[in-house]
């Protein structure tokens, strides 16, 4: 790890400004998974800016929609009761994800920024796109048994590690930033980019922009919700495959769902034909295979993932069955 200047910023302003100085500079709030990244060196920036200090922690319930801080730690969040009450299909999907220890450090802003775990990312010696544009993919090819089957290109075949951001996406929630042009709001679905042919670039945000919180609109998504994270072990393992399932059900019938998937793109997987179908359909087996099927429209796999293309609809079979059933 090369040397860098670390300074603490006490605004949202001042962290914005002091980041702006330098081309390389960048944020740490826990610090999870950059610090990862710098020992590896993968990343090297020359200054570190400490947004810790920042009154961004706050989880408040507002009319009409829930604000979380992007401070707020993942174990706060998790284990908020009305979040519980009101949100608790994100409660869910933060308790899946990481340790908890690392769920004590992890802020909600840093996992949604959070970088692939391609090992060919986090190796300097191999081909990487992501990592040094132009260079190649070695997941392509390669190794890829936990990589994309949805909207991967030729560039890149990486997946989004969150389980959080499938939540999250699932939930419409918005993501409010600021930065030297000001204040803006991101969809969350339309936070993290496909890899198309900039593969480096992860996320929509502007050069030096800082997420200062996200927005839940409100929801009737209290009971019939699930979580279900397909791993290679039960504790601190990233998703093979992921789905958040949300419905609102009535006289056996779902009058309203949704649906999202991780470990199978390079952002979250909302899945809005599926939602649609399910839509006054009458709770069944039959209906949620159906739904499942048109889920995996477009798929592909790589090699050593094709596996996910069975174990994705099972998955989202198996998730709607336990949402349903709650």
């Amino acid at each position: 790890m090369k040397n860098f200047q670390l300074i603490k910023a006490l605004s949202a302003g001042s962290a914005v400004t002091s980041i702006s100085k330098e081309s390389s500079a960048m944020f740490i709030a826990g610090g999870t998974n950059l610090v990862d990244l710098m020992k590896k060196n993968v990343v090297a920036p020359d200054k570190l800016v400490d947004i810790t200090a920042l009154d961004l922690k706050k989880i408040e319930f507002l009319t009409g929609k829930t604000s979380i801080g992007a401070l707020a730690k993942n174990s706060q969040v998790a284990e908020d009761k009305e979040i519980i009450q009101k949100h608790p299909l994100l409660a869910l999907a933060l308790a899946a994800g990481a340790s908890q220890q690392i769920r004590h450090m992890a802020t909600v802003g840093g996992n949604m920024l959070q970088r692939t775990r391609c090992p060919y990312f986090y190796n300097t010696d191999m081909p990487c796109n992501k990592r040094v544009p132009k260079s190649g993919c070695g997941a392509i090819g390669g190794s890829n048994r936990m990589h994309a089957i949805f909207g991967a290109s030729d560039s890149c075949i990486a997946v989004h590690p969150s389980d959080m951001c499938v939540a999250l996406a699932a939930l419409d929630a918005t993501v409010l930033v600021e930065g030297p042009k000001g204040k803006r709001e991101i969809k969350f679905t339309d936070f993290h980019r496909l890899p198309g042919n900039t593969p480096e670039k992860d996320n929509t945000l502007q050069n030096k922009e800082l997420i200062t919180s996200i927005e839940i609109p409100n929801n009737n998504f209290t009971k019939n919700v699930h979580y279900l994270k397909v791993r290679d072990r039960s504790s601190y393992a990233f998703a093979l495959v992921s789905v958040a399932v949300a419905l609102e059900i009535s006289n056996n019938t779902i009058t309203n769902a949704r649906l999202a998937m991780g470990g199978v793109a390079h952002k979250p997987w909302r899945l809005n034909e599926s939602e649609e179908f399910l839509k006054g359909k009458t709770v069944s087996e039959t209906v949620f295979k159906q739904a499942a099927d048109l889920a995996m429209k477009g798929a592909r796999g790589y090699g050593d993932n094709n596996f996910k293309l069975t174990l994705g609809p099972n998955a989202i079979t198996e998730a709607l069955t336990i949402a349903s059933s709650k």
